[in-house]
């Protein structure tokens, strides 16, 4: 059975269930004691008067005459001590009789064959056992209310230490070479071998963050010359006269392919960084940045029969991480080029954000929710893309404090809404090799 409740709540629980069991005994057995012990004496008085009332039939001494509370009655007696017809089937011993509204504790005597039976008003008994209940039930309700207040007090004491640790876990200082060891803040207990398991693994993780960001570093500078070449053979390629049609297609398709290489070589470089120095960083306003990816894929698009339909509306001046902005925008509008065969692609701007919309032919539901995993593509049977452009999109989205959702547009197509309205989220450093699981 799995358990929703916090440990601060299992212990509560935990105290409150202890008391409630250890009270609820404890209660119990004081009224059966009680009861047991008074009905013992009550027992043990009723026979005494009724030993005492027996003089009055055997020796004739009628000086002896019951309490006030008490009803003296026995076989053949004479006026008020004539046994009623209800108290005849009783035998010998102690009994509680019920006649009409009150109750009496019932002392039965034979001797000779002649039946003597004394009645007692319990109401005196009756009023104490509800005494009796009232004080036990105050005493277990209050029991348990301490109970309460004590697991309160002793769960926020023992996860104290546990909050501190998780807190200090979740601080991005944490993943930096630098940062302090976890274990020493903490006792020699089962909290301080966990934060000494925390910095075997946070030690673990730098040094795979490292090496990661040193793999991503030396590829990406390893890239940019074959790319320089390729972009630089295109370019010599594309002024030749004597190149044909289809040759100059496929050149301009390498050197597009090239730049957008560039592009994502550069992204990966921002992203492998430790130290996010966003002054330091190129800013851009969302108008500009739409703007130029519009004067980019113009061309593609509507060479592909497509309309593009861009609404510049009213976006804030804000400015936003010029390399980040560009990948997560032209992401999204290659997707869209990528997945539409006819009908427009939509570029609107909000004041806050934008949205990319398509005609395409849409995302199956199964595969909906998984779109921004890497390697997960739309329609298998399109073979260009490794389905990592709505993977780095969702990367850098979660970097900046972004928001990204998709939605199905009517009757077939795809709408992305950006949300660049800055969350305040720990950063943490993403290497490109992250985006690959």
């Amino acid at each position: 059975m799995e358990f929703k409740q916090s440990l601060a709540q299992r212990i509560i629980i935990a105290f409150a269930l202890m008391s409630a069991l250890v009270a609820g005994s404890f209660a119990l057995g004081i009224v059966a004691t009680v009861h047991l012990v008074e009905e013992k004496l009550i027992s043990s008085g009723l026979g005494g008067d009724l030993n005492r009332l027996l003089l009055m039939d055997s020796v004739g001494d009628w000086s002896h005459r019951p309490e006030p509370d008490q009803l003296f009655y026995y076989s053949n007696g004479r006026g008020d001590f004539a046994l009623p017809r209800d108290l005849r089937h009783l035998g010998p011993g102690f009994h509680e009789v019920f006649r009409e509204d009150l109750s009496y504790h019932a002392m039965v005597e034979i001797v000779d064959g002649r039946r003597y039976v004394l009645l007692q008003d319990q109401s005196d008994f009756e009023e104490r056992e509800r005494v009796l209940f009232a004080v036990v039930l105050v005493g277990f309700v209050l029991a348990l209310a301490l109970a309460v207040f004590l697991g309160w007090v002793l769960a926020r004491r023992v996860m104290a230490p546990v909050v501190r640790l998780a807190r200090q876990v979740r601080h991005r200082d944490q993943l930096l070479g630098l940062a302090p060891p976890l274990a020493p803040d903490y006792a020699a207990d089962e909290v301080g071998e966990l934060a000494t398991a925390f910095d075997a693994t946070l030690g673990r993780l730098r040094q795979a963050l490292t090496r990661e960001r040193l793999f991503t570093s030396d590829v990406s500078h390893e890239l940019r010359t074959p790319l320089m070449v390729l972009a630089s053979s295109c370019e010599l390629l594309l002024e030749n006269p004597e190149l044909d049609h289809r040759a100059r297609t496929q050149v301009q398709r390498i050197a597009r392919a090239c730049e957008e290489m560039r592009d994502l070589v550069q992204t990966f470089l921002m992203l492998a960084r430790t130290q996010r120095d966003e002054a330091g960083a190129s800013k851009i306003s969302l108008n500009a940045v739409a703007e130029q990816l519009i004067a980019l894929w113009r061309e593609p698009i509507e060479r592909k029969g497509l309309i593009l339909e861009f609404h510049p509306g009213n976006p804030s001046p804000a400015t936003y991480n010029t390399t980040f902005l560009l990948a997560v925008m032209g992401n999204l509008l290659r997707n869209a080029l990528h997945y539409t065969d006819q009908g427009f692609i939509r570029l609107t701007l909000e004041a806050n954000g934008f949205v990319v919309e398509d005609s395409g032919v849409g995302i199956p539901e199964e595969k909906r929710e998984a779109m921004f995993q890497p390697f997960v593509r739309g329609n298998e049977q399109r073979g260009e893309g490794l389905g990592l452009g709505l993977s780095l999109v969702q990367r850098i989205c979660e970097n900046e404090g972004w928001s990204v959702s998709l939605s199905t547009m009517d009757p077939n197509g795809c709408r992305f809404h950006v949300d660049l309205t800055n969350i305040q989220l720990t950063k943490r450093p993403i290497s490109a090799l992250s985006l690959f699981g």
